[in-house]
């Protein structure tokens, strides 16, 4: 409701939109959204990044990306994974896995994390991709990370590869956060905005938030963020369509 109010909005800049990278996924999920994340909407500029973490529970006898990988394939359509829902980042993150890996990792919807967790701890699922709330977990033993999926490793597990570099090259899954005006906006409006959200992000108590919760801090220009949209919307489209998710 929040991101179609936006849309309908006077271009004044005075109503604007925060909101996650699921925008450039929802329009091939659900194709009758009524709004069109590039036509109704004006970039501004990114505000923060965070990548996922893959683990698997400690049984599985797998401790690298490559032998999660070998593994699958020794054992088709044995191996599952947890989501926190059909249509999530953690969902595709593991489809585009599957996509990229030619494995076959069954899928375990959740409804949250928090439904999921236990399930993961206690073994009942093997694999999943999740966020910085996994480090614990990871350093108490009771999960194993095998990789993140940024372009670059994560300083909470700096001993944990990237997977492109564990061995699934070009695998990069970095979820975002943004800000957008409505379109037609006027271009000195968008600069001043865009101005205002990078001087907002370099103060030290932006930057202590955003350490807490797992996000880095990634000001872009509006035509960096135009041709991000672009290219995911592109991207999970093909994704979605090569792990058959279904439209809802």
């Amino acid at each position: 409701i929040g991101v179609e109010t936006v849309a309908k909005s006077p271009p004044d800049g005075y109503t604007l939109l925060i909101v996650q990278s699921s925008i450039t996924i929802n329009p091939t999920l659900q194709p009758k959204i009524p709004y069109d994340p590039i036509k109704d909407f004006a970039p501004i500029s990114k505000v923060a990044d965070y990548m996922f973490f893959l683990v698997v529970h400690p049984s599985l006898p797998a401790r690298s990306v490559k032998q999660l990988i070998a593994l699958d394939k020794a054992r088709p359509g044995q191996l599952n994974y947890a989501s926190v829902g059909v249509g999530s980042g953690t969902h595709l993150a593991s489809e585009l896995f599957n996509y990229m890996a030619g494995t076959k990792i069954t899928h375990v919807p959740y409804k949250g994390t928090g439904q999921a967790m236990p399930d993961l701890i206690g073994g009942h699922v093997a694999i999943m991709f999740g966020s910085t709330s996994f480090v614990p977990y990871v350093k108490s033993g009771k999960l194993v990370a095998l990789g993140v999926t940024g372009a670059a490793r994560s300083p909470a597990l700096p001993q944990v590869p990237t997977i492109a570099e564990a061995g699934l090259p070009g695998f990069e899954v970095t979820a975002w956060n943004a800000l957008f005006a409505p379109s037609g906006a006027p271009g000195p409006i968008i600069k001043r905005l865009n101005a205002l959200v990078r001087d907002g992000l370099a103060q030290p108590e932006a930057k202590a938030t955003m350490d807490k919760q797992g996000l880095d801090a990634t000001p872009s220009t509006p035509e960096e963020l135009a041709r991000l949209v672009r290219t995911e919307l592109e991207k999970w489209a093909k994704v979605i369509k090569a792990a058959g998710i279904k439209p809802g």
